[in-house]
This record gives C-alpha cells, sequence and structure tokens, in this order.
C-alpha cells in the first residue's frame, strides 16, 4: 500500500471510529448515568495518555507552561462539549447526533475567522441555510412535530464545540504544544472536573457488565486517544484539503452505524436530511476554505492615491504587500 493510500486509510478510520462513538455513547448511557460515563471516558484516557508519555519521555519535561496554560481552559470547553453532546446523544438516535453535530463545520467559520477581513460569500450563508433546512427534516422523524430534547441538545454540542474549535486555534497558534501532552493535560481537567459528581456512583461503575466495560473502553481508547492521535499522524502527511474531505465523512459512517448495528430506520423525511446535511456541510466547508486562502487585497492608502492620481512610470515597492498566508480549518 503506497503512503499516500495508507493516510488516507487512516483518516477514514478516524471518521470511522467517530461516527461510531454515538452508538457507542448511547449504548453506555442506558446503562449508566452521563456523568458516569464521562468519569471513566477521561479517566481511562488520562491513564492511556500518561502511559505514552511515560514510554517515551527522556529527560524533557512533562509539560510546558504554554501546554498548561492552554490546556487547562480547553479542558473545560471539550468537558462542556461533551457533557451536553452525550446527554443529547442519550435522548436521539445515533445517526441524528453524528449528523446534527457535523453542523459545527458551518457554525466555527463565524466565531474563528482567522484574522481574515470581509464578510464570508453569500454561498456559505446557503450552504448554512441548507443544513438549518437539513436539521428540520431530521427533527421531523415521521412527520412535523415539537423538536425532541435530544435533537436540541445536539445543537447546542454543535455550537459549543464550535466555540471550542475556535479556541483551539487561538490558543495554539504560534505556540510550540506538543499534541498529546496538550490531550493529556485536556483528560486530566476532565477527569478531575466529573469525579465529585460522579463519586457516588463509582459503585454502580465497578458492577457494570463486561459489555457496558467494553463500550467505556472503545470510548476512551478509541474513539479519544487513538483517534486524535492517529489524526495527527495522517493530517500532517497529507493535505489540509483532503484530510478535510476524508475526515468529513463522519456523519455518514454514523448514519451507516446508526442502521447496521443499531437497528435505526430512516424515514423518507430523514433520509432526505442526512442527505442535505452532508451536502450542506461539504459546500459549506469547501466555500469556507476557498474564502480563507484568498489573498486580501491591500487597503489603498494616502500614498497609493497619491500615485494613483498621477501617471506612474516607476513601481514604488514600499508600496507592494504580501498576501496572508491561508488558514486551514479543522474539525473537531
Amino acid at each position: 500500500m503506497s503512503d499516500v493510500r495508507r493516510t488516507d486509510a487512516v483518516l477514514l478510520l478516524v471518521a470511522l471510529v467517530w461516527g461510531s462513538s454515538y452508538l457507542s455513547a448511547q449504548t453506555a448511557t442506558a446503562a449508566l448515568p452521563v456523568l458516569l460515563v464521562l468519569f471513566a471516558r477521561y479517566a481511562l484516557s488520562a491513564v492511556a495518555c500518561l502511559g505514552l508519555i511515560a514510554s517515551r519521555r527522556r529527560g524533557t519535561r512533562l509539560w510546558t507552561r504554554d501546554e498548561l496554560r492552554t490546556g487547562v481552559p480547553l479542558g473545560l470547553t471539550q468537558a462542556a462539549v461533551l457533557v451536553v453532546e452525550t446527554s443529547g446523544v442519550a435522548h436521539t438516535s445515533a445517526a441524528n447526533a453524528g449528523l446534527i453535530i457535523s453542523l459545527t463545520i458551518v457554525l466555527t467559520p463565524f466565531l474563528d475567522r482567522g484574522g481574515h477581513r470581509g464578510t464570508l460569500p453569500p454561498s456559505f450563508f446557503a450552504a448554512t441555510g441548507v443544513c438549518v433546512l437539513a436539521v428540520g427534516l431530521l427533527m421531523s422523524g415521521n412527520g412535523f412535530h415539537a423538536p425532541r430534547l435530544g435533537d436540541l441538545l445536539m445543537l447546542g454540542a454543535a455550537l459549543i464545540r464550535a466555540v471550542h474549535v475556535a479556541l483551539v486555534g487561538r490558543f495554539t497558534s504560534g505556540r510550540a504544544i506538543r499534541p498529546l501532552h496538550l490531550t493529556t493535560v485536556q483528560t486530566l481537567v476532565g477527569t478531575v472536573l466529573f469525579l465529585p459528581v460522579a463519586a457516588l456512583d463509582l459503585p454502580t461503575l465497578v458492577r457494570a457488565d463486561p459489555a457496558t466495560w467494553a463500550q467505556l473502553l472503545y470510548l476512551a481508547l478509541f474513539c479519544s486517544v487513538f483517534a486524535f492521535l492517529a489524526q495527527t499522524w495522517a493530517v500532517q502527511r497529507t493535505s489540509a484539503s483532503r484530510a478535510s474531505l476524508l475526515l468529513g465523512t463522519e456523519p455518514v459512517w454514523a448514519v451507516a452505524v446508526g442502521v447496521a448495528l443499531g437497528g435505526e430506520h430512516l424515514t423518507p423525511l430523514t433520509g432526505l436530511g442526512a442527505a442535505l446535511i452532508v451536502a450542506g456541510t461539504y459546500w459549506g466547508q469547501a466555500v469556507e476554505r476557498a474564502h480563507r486562502s484568498t489573498p486580501e487585497l491591500p487597503l489603498p492608502s494616502v500614498h497609493a492615491e497619491a500615485h494613483a492620481a498621477t501617471p506612474a512610470l516607476i513601481k514604488d515597492p514600499a508600496c507592494q504587500t504580501t498576501p496572508t498566508a491561508p488558514t486551514t480549518l479543522t474539525s473537531g
């Protein structure tokens, strides 16, 4: 297998694992309280991350000051995402959860402009409108009715995740931060945060059946630790556009896993909603990426206007500008 195919396969595997996480979370929360599931997921992830760091550490600092300053607030926002997201999964289908959370792709650009001046193009707002229509169809089920609690929670989770993604870009830009060490700080923050609220239910966790423990281990080791490290490894070996395209198949896998393994069914309306939200998020992602990569035109200065008013025989190099480097949006 060539390096390109191997990298693509890893990215597709990450998307599949993330897509399957909604069914795993739904199964786990059917047996255990939501906060207990989150504590177990964070604690198991933290143990795995600390083990990886211990195996690689060779006289280097455990964490740098930047990693701690960045990891603590991002750990809090990540915990907020998972609280709302896991609560939502417990009250809706795994397919709907995976599709609605993909709205993060079109919500994030409104919060993270990456220093790019000017409004987003009209086509981006059209793509957002398609996604809004799709969510309405997903919530309708067999017919239009009041939105379900789980779907509303997933909408909230998508918004909070967009805030988290924007903060990740803002806090990590220009800093030498090791991904594994940053992830470890975040998992430790979540573990400490959920321990007090889950402490009374710990005996229930210990007595959980093997199937429930298998779901918890899958969420912690595969959907958290493996997926993040594999994503980082693969993104470093391919283009950002190709990585975004492959990772963007997550909602497709969420539907496939929910239908194939979870016994869920898509009605004609929800099937149309699923198709529209995948199309809308891909469209919006492509428009936003193209918008970011377009060099900004320099604002006219008094010096430039004076030259424009008279015939210029020699171009003044002091008036030339260098286009800003394009930034890439990655979802998460």
